[in-house]
């Protein structure tokens, strides 16, 4: 079967030349113009691998590569007309594979787009994740946490702490990796903060905060989300 690959790109005449050459390539290629529709796409169509502009309308490709790296670890290749190093830096903080600088050659770009590929351990997209019979509900697609049934605001912050804990649940998170996840990596030293933010998670989401049965803590290194 044909590796799915989604295009996230504004510009409708680039995303049709390069959906032909994937599609020369063996490639199932589609596209999406804004991030929302990319995300609606990512879900629906599950492809294999999405190459991301970094210039969107309705939001920028930055926010949208942090929140699919919250749902899934499916190969990010910034594909982009911002080529300074600045932002290949940012986009491969942010978890993206690789970035490719427009205009681009178009054999190099296969290449990476099939390395990239034999790399990706093919994980899906969760829509939805549940946990104790239906007490707490993640909605990633609309980032909406609901708990005993109840809608529970929570900060972008406290979202995407807790989407790193419940991907993960049942293995030990290490705070770098949580502060990575929320904050970015040029945030090393945000521990304190995270302690608090977790502090904030407990009293949203346990019946009791201080004997915890989602978020546990692993003294010294980090925190496990309980399965149940």
């Amino acid at each position: 079967m044909a590796a799915k690959i989604l295009i996230v790109d504004a510009e409708l005449s680039s995303a049709r030349e390069l959906s032909g050459l994937l599609q020369a390539r063996g490639f199932a290629a589609f596209a999406a113009a804004s991030a929302n529709d990319g995300l609606r796409l990512a879900y629906q169509r599950q492809p294999d691998l999405i190459l991301l502009e970094a210039v969107l309308p309705d939001r920028d490709g930055w926010s949208l590569c942090r929140q699919l790296r919250e749902l899934s670890d499916m190969p990010i290749i910034f594909l982009s007309a911002l080529s300074d190093r600045d932002a290949v830096i940012k986009g491969l903080e942010l978890g993206a594979d690789d970035y490719v600088a427009k205009p681009y050659d178009g054999g190099v770009l296969v290449a990476r787009v099939q390395a990239a590929l034999r790399r990706s351990p093919r994980g899906n997209l969760s829509e939805e994740l549940v946990f104790k019979n239906g007490d707490l509900r993640i909605n990633f697609l609309n980032r909406e946490v609901w708990i005993r049934d109840a809608l529970t605001h929570l900060t972008p912050k406290e979202f995407s702490l807790l989407a790193a804990l419940a991907r993960n649940a049942g293995r030990l998170v290490t705070r770098a990796d949580l502060v990575s996840a929320a904050w970015g990596d040029e945030y090393s030293d945000a521990t304190d903060s995270l302690k608090l933010y977790i502090h904030y998670l407990r009293r949203k989401l346990e019946v009791n905060p201080q004997q915890p049965e989602y978020i546990a803590t692993v003294r010294g290194v980090g925190y496990r989300f309980m399965k149940h």
